[in-house]
């Protein structure tokens, strides 16, 4: 019997009503597992109401109340890490442990919702009249909603709803259609630690759930991770609406090499951001810059490293990369390989005819490496989401960067040298909102902001770290004036005489 996935509204599971459902796959194998409901814009309504409801009570909670849960969520999370893999491994397609390292980055955020109490602190001025003090405080906004991708169904509902349920908003999510099972597992363990009901919802479906949140007039805020068509999409819609909104979009990350680089670090590097996870995440290095004379030997290096990388089912232990997540983005990323060389690429690498052994029908791609791209190219262009590596040659500092800057992406990038002035000044003057400095993938820390510029994020707000605190929060100043006691009619006063 096929497995079903609902939704989670009020504080249970409550069976899709709609009459439509969407298919979910095991990559590995191409056979549908399970069905998701797609809810109708009555039940988005439900999960709203529910949240809206909630709201009267957990938006006057303590702050002691909302970190105690918190707490015993993270807790019950670390304790199922592995049940969570697993599910995002069956229906992702990724590797084990790298299901797990999405569990553990996600724990991070919640980390930082446990200790949210200093991020809430306020500011008082005293005595800025005579008499008059000034105080300053951030009070949640209501029912906010989350839109999050099928690249990581754990991790980044986990940049989302911890800071948000910490800072006394109630939480509707619509996690990816394509791998949803994670979202009611976290329901289940944010309800077993105690979230009172409604605080926390969670509705499955397709672009009928997304445009009902985007436009219900209960809804104050919206988080979104996604492409950027579909991020610009949202920002535009949801603002029209009235509604606070970040939404971050797609990326073409790209690697810088001086020519003074440790190419066998660099070679590591460019091999672990642009295949793991089969390249399906929006921090992956996707273009590589080979300034000056290093490009023939750091793409020798690079494709050495990569045949030797183990594709296989993710639930197997020996297989360091996974399938795509369907048949059809198999096939796109396929296509931007097979038209490679007829747009003026070498094509060094050519994963597209691979397969696995007894797992014929799963949406495999192998390794791709292409060489001396050039900048009209389509590979070039979009964001491929898959494992596919351009390196593109560059002959000095300044063209390589001018060639990252002209990107209409700006989400993460990287420099590999040895040398520090040029580092710094790399970190100066490209144009990216995370940078890496002989680091790939500059993911940074929960409390530190995650966001790019440019086509990679749209809105004030990057996401997570102080940023997702005043996103999910707002500001309130209070001037106050009490009657001194010195001013009131004299009488009878038994206490010490005063002073003053």
């Amino acid at each position: 019997m096929t497995k079903i996935v609902n939704h989670w509204i009020g504080g249970k599971t409550v069976e899709g009503a709609s009459g439509t459902y969407g298919p979910v796959t095991d990559p590995a194998t191409g056979a549908v597992t399970t069905k998701v409901a797609f809810a109708s814009v009555e039940e988005v309504d439900a999960a709203v109401a529910a949240a809206k409801d909630a709201f009267t009570t957990w938006g006057r909670s303590s702050l002691a109340q909302r970190t105690t849960i918190l707490f015993r969520f993270r807790a019950l999370l670390d304790a199922n890490r592995d049940a969570l893999a697993e599910l995002i491994t069956a229906e992702h397609g990724k590797v084990h442990s790298d299901a797990l390292g999405e569990v553990a980055r996600g724990l991070e955020i919640v980390d930082l919702a446990c200790g949210i109490n200093v991020q809430l602190k306020g500011e008082l001025s005293t005595q800025v009249a005579s008499g008059v003090d000034v105080s300053s405080l951030r009070q949640p906004l209501g029912v906010v909603a989350g839109i999050t991708p099928f690249n990581f169904p754990a991790m980044v509902p986990m940049w989302m709803f911890p800071i948000a349920i910490a800072t006394g908003n109630t939480f509707v999510l619509k996690p990816s259609e394509k791998d949803p099972s994670a979202s009611l597992k976290i329901a289940e363990l944010l309800s077993e630690a105690g979230l009172p009901d409604g605080v926390f919802n969670v509705v499955q479906g397709d672009k009928v759930a997304v445009d009902r949140l985007l436009e219900h007039p209960d809804v104050k805020a919206v988080s979104f991770v996604g492409s950027t068509p579909i991020a610009r999409y949202i920002h535009t819609t949801a603002s029209a609406n009235g509604k606070r909104v970040q939404a971050l979009g797609g990326a073409k990350n790209h690697m810088l090499v001086l020519p003074d680089a440790d190419l066998d670090a660099a070679a590591d590097a460019a091999v672990s951001a642009a295949y793991g996870s089969a390249g399906e995440r929006c921090m992956a290095i996707s273009a590589v810059v080979a300034v000056g004379s290093v490009g023939d030997e750091l793409v020798d290096k690079i494709r050495e490293r990569a045949e030797k990388i183990k594709i296989g089912p993710g639930n197997d232990p020996t297989s360091e990369m996974g399938p795509l997540i369907t048949k059809v983005h198999r096939d796109k990323v396929a296509s931007y390989v097979e038209g490679a060389a007829a747009e003026g690429a070498e094509v060094v690498l050519d994963g597209t005819g691979f397969t696995v052994e007894g797992f014929e029908d799963g949406h495999w791609i192998g390794i791709s490496l292409l060489d001396k791209v050039p900048t009209g190219a389509k590979a070039y262009q979009d964001e491929i989401f898959g494992p596919v590596l351009c390196v593109l040659r560059a002959d000095t500092y300044e063209e390589g960067l001018a060639l990252i800057n002209a990107s209409p992406f700006g989400n993460g990038t990287a420099i590999f040298t040895r040398d520090g002035g040029a580092a710094r000044r790399f970190q100066m003057e490209v144009e990216a909102g995370m940078v890496g400095v002989n680091v790939p993938i500059p993911v940074p820390v929960g409390y530190h902001s995650f966001g790019g510029w440019k086509d990679s994020l749209f809105g004030d707000h990057h996401i997570y770290g102080n940023d997702g605190t005043h996103f999910y929060t707002r500001g309130k100043v209070v001037t106050t004036r009490w009657p001194d006691p010195a001013d009131a009619p004299a009488g009878v006063d038994l206490g010490f005489p005063r002073n003053h």
